[in-house]
This record gives structure tokens, C-alpha cells and sequence, in this order.
């Protein structure tokens, strides 16, 4: 249906509370400029989103009367002019945003914290919030509504009564029953994908890291794991785990840890106890990918499936984002090959941000990168981090192509690619009629 007008710039007041404008439209902001959404980017905001405001930071609107971006400090209500903050939304896993929340990010006097920032807007044709964004992934394994806390503490408690001296089952309890993980959930609904972490350290130093961050920085949503688990604390949870739920994965590398590849020895043991007990399920590895011999160590114990972080394929960038100790970005490009000629299932989690992942000269870098590795699937994942913070520490300034057609290129050039937001079990790596093998040289 062809939209005949835009939606409604949405503004908050001092306590909270979500207004539609009457008569400005909705901005979004890709890089650091103000563009109009497109009819093509814009849908229903998905069910189990959530709102939220930007604390003190005025929204930007387009005044189509005087066809231009202006920026919105009050809001008359009544006889008095109330001072107004920018609206935000929280979309539900398996979409990637296409644009940022319009507003001036000058004004801005706090830090924001580590979540994904979307573009937002009120539309009055259908009556609905609308945000900027794409669908990259239909699986609904891991929205909201599935996670029933009141179900589960009594699964908790039986878990630890089962295995009352593994120090793994009481890290991941607090995940779950602390930090809400809905990985860490699913160890005890004993279903779909399942966390394994590993690793205290970690040999990056990302700037949005959510298990540590510098006093002076946003709070991270997590503490880390504070030590490593034995093989046989591994095999103990995780074997019963493959056995037993539905769709089984296993999948070191979380949240509330540094990176794996610091703990590989572990890894490869306990990899290759749970493959000799059982061929039920799915192994995956989440890391950096920072020490290819690594990684070929863990295909040899017998890994499924390999997902390698990064938000950008240009060096420069993802040093900025990264900071990397002890290895280059060669390093994992190297790692991914390794992987791919292992015949593992390969993804990159691929931390995007609009006006950073589709710069001209990213989608150009990108394309290569991909002809390079023979990568199967990208994951489009929002980068949580304070917008604002990030674009300056990019270096970015100005907009993108758009995150949509970033899309549209490299389905066109790589028709073989797959996009998703989440792991996969081995029976879902390949599509019926999927072509496995590497693309084609240019």
C-alpha cells in the first residue's frame, strides 16, 4: 500500500510520557544527517519492542511547511511550552535497523547506555508505531513472550539439585535468573540454544563490550564468568542438553564472558567428549578469531559451526571498535577460510550501524571480503552502543547508501549469502537447493 503521508515525529515529555506531533513528520538519521525514511524501510513496530526516551536530547522532525529538518526544543500544550526529549525504540530480536532516532545529539548530557537505538514514528494512516527497519530472520525461538520467569525458578532449583557442585550451572543460573538471558534460560526449559561460557579473559577491548567497560563509561549489562570451567563441568550440562531438547545447540562464546579463543584447550576437549557421546544436536563457536591455529584446533574437535564478531571488514574500523591485543584483523579473515575449508557452517556476526556498515566504502570492502572467505551467512545485528559515541569514534560524518540497499547489494552480487540474526542447528544450514560452494571470481 502506498503510503500517502508520513508518520508523526513521536517526543517525550520530562516524565516519560510519548506524544504524537500533529502536524511535524518523522526524521531518522543515518550516519550523523537527518534523512526522511523511505516507504520501503518503514514497518509495524514488531510485537515484544519496547520504547524509550533519549534523557535530555530535543528530537529532529522534517516541517514539511517549511521543507526543512527543524529541531523540536518544546511542545506547546495548553498555554505553556513544555520542554520535550527524543523517543526511541528497542525492536525485538531478528530485525536490523535501518535507521538511527533523529535528534540532536550536541545536546545530549549523559552516556547512553549499551542498547540499539531505532528510528521511531507514529503512523496515522494505520494506526500503529512504526520504526526503520528490515526483517533478516523469521525464527521466533527467542522473543519475550517465550520466556516465562514464573516457570522458570523451579527449573532452576532442580538443575542445581541435580549438579549441586558445578560451578557452570551456577554462573548460568544467574544469567538466567539475574540478567534475564534467554540463552541462558534455555539450558533450564531445556530447549533450542543453550550458552557455554568459557572465558574470564579476553584479548579485545570493545568499546560497547557488555561484561566490562571503563568506570567512566556506561554501566555493562553484565559481570563476566570469573573462572573456567573443566571440561567434565561442561560435558555434565551441555551432553543432556544435545540429547534430549529440541532443535539442540551448544554455544560457547556469551555475553557474560571475554572471548573462547583465550580458553581453546577446554573447548577442543570438551567438543570432542560431547561428539564421541553423541552426533545429536549442534556445536558452535562465537569468538574474535583472533589465532587461526586455534580455530583449526576446533574444527578438528569436531566444531559445527563458527560465527566470527565483527563491525566492519575495514581494518581502521575495527581496530577503532575492537581494539585489538595481539592480533590483526588478517588474523580473522584467516580464521574464517580456516573454518569454510574445514567444512564448517560459517557466519559473521556483523555489528552494524547505519552510516557506518553501509559507507560506500564498507559495502565495497565487503563485497570482496565475501567473494574472499565464502562466508554462508552474515547476522545483520543492531550495534548497541550510544550512536553519538560511536559515530565520532568511527570518524564518521555524514549518511550511508542506506542500510536496505547494503541489503539489496549483496543479495544481487551474492545470491548465495544467506542474512539471519540467529544461530542455526546443522539441519537448517543449507536451504533446500542451496549451493554450497564458494561464489563465483568476479
Amino acid at each position: 500500500m502506498k503510503r500517502k503521508s508520513l508518520p508523526k515525529l513521536l517526543y517525550a515529555d520530562s516524565k516519560g510520557n510519548i506524544f504524537d506531533h500533529p502536524r511535524l513528520d518523522m526524521a531518522g538519521m543515518n550516519g550523523t544527517e537527518a534523512v526522511l525514511p523511505e516507504g520501503v524501510e518503514l514497518i509495524p513496530l514488531p510485537s515484544d519492542s519496547r520504547l524509550f526516551t533519549i534523557p535530555d536530547t530535543p528530537p529532529v522532525a522534517w516541517d514539511a511547511k517549511l521543507r526543512k529538518f527543524v529541531t523540536v526544543d518544546t511542545v506547546r500544550e495548553g498555554r505553556k511550552e513544555i520542554k520535550v526529549q527524543a523517543v526511541s525504540a528497542f525492536m525485538a530480536p531478528g530485525y536490523v535497523r535501518t535507521l538511527l532516532p533523529a535528534c540532536d545529539y550536541t545536546r545530549k548530557k549523559v552516556h547512553l547506555p549499551l542498547w540499539s537505538y531505532t528510528a521511531v514514528g507514529w503512523d496515522e494512516e494505520q494506526e500503529c508505531f512504526v520504526v526503520a527497519a528490515s526483517r533478516v530472520d523469521a525464527n521466533e525461538n527467542w522473543l519475550p513472550r517465550n520466556y516465562d520467569d514464573r516457570k522458570l525458578d523451579p527449573l532452576v532449583r532442580q538443575r542445581v539439585k541435580e549438579f549441586p557442585d558445578n560451578r557452570l550451572l551456577v554462573q548460568l543460573a544467574r544469567c538466567a535468573v539475574d540478567y534475564h538471558c534467554f540463552a541462558a534460560k534455555n539450558l533450564f526449559f531445556r530447549r533450542w540454544e543453550a550458552p557455554i561460557p568459557t572465558s574470564p579473559s579476553c584479548n579485545s577491548r570493545c568499546l560497547g563490550c557488555i561484561s566490562l567497560q571503563p568506570s567512566d563509561c556506561c554501566p555493562s549489562n553484565q559481570e563476566r564468568i570469573g573462572f573456567v570451567p573443566t571440561p567434565q563441568e561442561i560435558v555434565e550440562l551441555m551432553l543432556p542438553h544435545l540429547l534430549e531438547a529440541p532443535e539442540p545447540i551448544v554455544s560457547y562464546g556469551q555475553g557474560c564472558e571475554g572471548d573462547p579463543i583465550m580458553q581453546a584447550d577446554t573447548i577442543a576437549e570438551a567438543t570432542r567428549r560431547l561428539k564421541s557421546a553423541t552426533s545429536r544436536g549442534t556445536v558452535n563457536f562465537n569468538s574474535n578469531g583472533s589465532f587461526p591455529d586455534r580455530i583449526r584446533m576446533l574444527c578438528d574437535a569436531g566444531m559445527d559451526s563458527f560465527r566470527f564478531s565483527m563491525n566492519s571488514v575495514r581494518e581502521e574500523i575495527y581496530n577503532s571498535y575492537y581494539r585489538p591485543v595481539n592480533y590483526s584483523f588478517s588474523a580473522v579473515e584467516e580464521s574464517l577460510k580456516m573454518a569454510k575449508d574445514a567444512g564448517c557452517f560459517t557466519m559473521i556476526n556483523y555489528l552494524v550501524s547505519p552510516g557506518v556498515s553501509d559507507h560506500p566504502d564498507e559495502v565495497t570492502e565487503l563485497l570482496k571480503f565475501i567473494e574472499r572467505t565464502g562466508v554462508d551467512m552474515i547476522q545483520m545485528r543492531n550495534l548497541s552502543i550510544d550512536p553519538d559515541f560511536y559515530n565520532k569514534r568511527m570518524g564518521i560524518k555524514g549518511k550511508g547508501i542506506g542500510m536496505y540497499r547494503l541489503l539489496e547489494t549483496i543479495k544481487r552480487e551474492f545470491p548465495r549469502v544467506q542474512f539471519g540474526y540467529f544461530n542455526r542447528t546443522r539441519e537448517k544450514f543449507y536451504p533446500e537447493g542451496y549451493e554450497r560452494g564458494w561464489p563465483i571470481s568476479r
